[in-house]
């Protein structure tokens, strides 16, 4: 259930509400003023609690629902360096603690040019969230769900080809996230690889609806992360 969807179901019910109740609630949300977590949304099934025309146990289911389908939201509100690094890099960890956060007691020469290291194999984080490029607003507003048929667009920035031996791409949606694991060499030759800036040393990769079927081949559940990051660091010393 998406935004559009939620206010789709709240508007069904204020369907009950009399004309004046009705005309009241119009006046109200057209001059409405919003701040998190206040928002237009809370203030209509507010007004239908007030007036009775859902009771408490309604708003409960609505709630709920909503939640179980959005339970990636809240990391669409994070600013790019907490997503990024210590969202990204945390939740790998979370999945598997033999991922570390390297240091000179692992890396003797370790000056921060990689992210987390696993046993020796160099390993960098890229995050990015799936956001509908057809609507403009916050980064919540225009998230979508992994079977959205809105155009998407998810850039994995700031990537130094050189700086480890395994790249893990995490895409986020609100309802799902999905692992990619590609070697420092399937990076150099990917068709979608391109200068963030020009005449920089950084590269991005763009994902959208029309290329993440190609990004299959490099899909890895979160269970086995660990392992196909060892499998592709062992493919680049043969």
């Amino acid at each position: 259930m998406d935004l559009n969807q939620l206010k789709g179901k709240i508007e069904k019910l204020a369907e009950s509400l009399n004309g004046e109740q009705k005309r009241i609630l119009t006046a109200r949300l057209s001059g409405l003023a919003s701040a998190f977590p206040f928002s237009e949304y809370e203030y209509m099934l507010m007004f239908l609690l007030d007036k009775q025309v859902i009771k408490f146990e309604t708003y409960e289911k609505l709630r709920a629902d909503y939640v179980a389908t959005n339970r990636y939201l809240e990391l669409f509100g994070l600013s790019p360096r907490v997503f990024g690094e210590i969202w990204a890099h945390g939740h790998i960890r979370d999945l598997d603690s033999r991922f570390r956060k390297p240091d000179k007691s692992l890396d003797p020469t370790y000056s921060g040019e990689y992210d987390l290291r696993l046993d020796e194999v160099k390993v960098e984080i890229k995050a990015a969230r799936a956001i509908n490029t057809r609507i403009r607003g916050s980064l919540s507003s225009k998230a979508l769900s992994v079977s959205s048929v809105e155009p998407f667009w998810m850039n994995f920035q700031q990537i130094k080809p050189d700086a480890a031996q395994v790249f893990v791409f995490i895409g986020v949606w609100v309802d799902s996230i999905v692992y990619w694991a590609l070697s420092r060499a399937e990076i150099r030759e990917n068709p979608y690889l391109s200068h963030q800036h020009r005449g920089g040393i950084e590269y991005q990769i763009g994902v959208t609806e029309k290329n993440i079927s190609q990004f299959d081949k490099f899909r890895v559940e979160p269970a086995r992360l660990a392992q196909a990051v060892i499998a592709k660091a062992s493919k680049l010393e043969k």
